[in-house]
């Protein structure tokens, strides 16, 4: 599945919503007014539910900003500007291509920006696709795109309901996994980048899943010799990719 270059589009509408779902669109998140009621709004929480999609409870002022204060009966999609890929596929074609696998796990990510800039690193640095969940994550919209330089449109972007569920696929394709982290006395420069693996970045605010970290082959630290505890997440991912790059080149 290749990526679509559209832009990022709002839907408005419950009866377009539930449509667009039905099409397959890729959505990132829907916006509803609180005391939704009726059959269709109904069948709308149905979809939702079933295809696990993000929701987020607003009140109408920013309903009626997203839709430009059409007629949007409560409720708003945006559509993502990209298509998604799925995993087993990815990490399929990637083993058949002789390449040796380098995949990226953000376990809930939130800001749009440290994503894009994310997304460009990785990019840049060989990645074979980026994987995210499909709640809690910061979605693939126009600002993404705009920091990630247009390597959205490039690079293979996966959502999976949970990043266990990712972790399971990587680990039975003897894909192993290191989580960065301070929980730990292993710093980035004691881990072997040079086999198959995966990378995963925790959340701008708690870092790695506990549960995540637990599953995790490895753990990794950098070394911070000032007094700020802590980088931000997308310059600590450089880091970390281009320690993979110096040492796969």
């Amino acid at each position: 599945m290749t990526a679509d270059a559209k832009e990022t589009t709002n839907i408005f509408g419950i009866r377009a919503i539930i449509e667009a779902i039905e099409s397959g669109s890729s959505i990132n998140k829907i916006y509803l007014q609180k005391g939704l009621r009726g059959n269709l709004y109904y069948e709308l929480d149905k979809l939702i539910k079933e295809k696990k999609i993000a929701t987020s409870t607003v009140p109408v002022e920013k309903l009626n900003r997203l839709s430009k204060n059409n007629n949007h009966q409560g409720a708003v999609a945006q559509i993502s500007p990209i298509e998604f890929y799925d995993l087993e596929t990815l990490i399929e074609e990637t083993l058949e291509s002789g390449k040796k696998p380098l995949f990226l796990l953000l376990d809930q990510l939130s800001d749009v920006r440290n994503f894009g800039a994310i997304i460009r690193t990785a990019e840049c640095t060989g990645v074979n696709g980026i994987v995210i969940q499909k709640n809690g994550s910061a979605p693939v919209n126009a600002e993404t795109i705009k920091t990630s330089a247009g390597a959205a449109f490039k690079l293979p972007i996966c959502k999976v309901d949970h990043i266990k569920d990712a972790l399971f696929i990587l680990q039975a394709s003897d894909i192993k996994t290191v989580a960065a982290t301070e929980k730990t006395d292993a710093s980035v420069y004691d881990i072997d980048f040079n086999q198959p693996l995966a990378i995963i970045m925790g959340s701008e605010h708690r870092g790695v899943n506990p549960s995540i970290l637990k599953m995790a082959d490895y753990k990794a630290k950098l070394p911070l010799l000032g007094d700020i505890e802590s980088l931000n997440v997308s310059v600590a991912c450089g880091a970390f990719l281009y320690e993979a790059v110096r040492q796969r080149l």
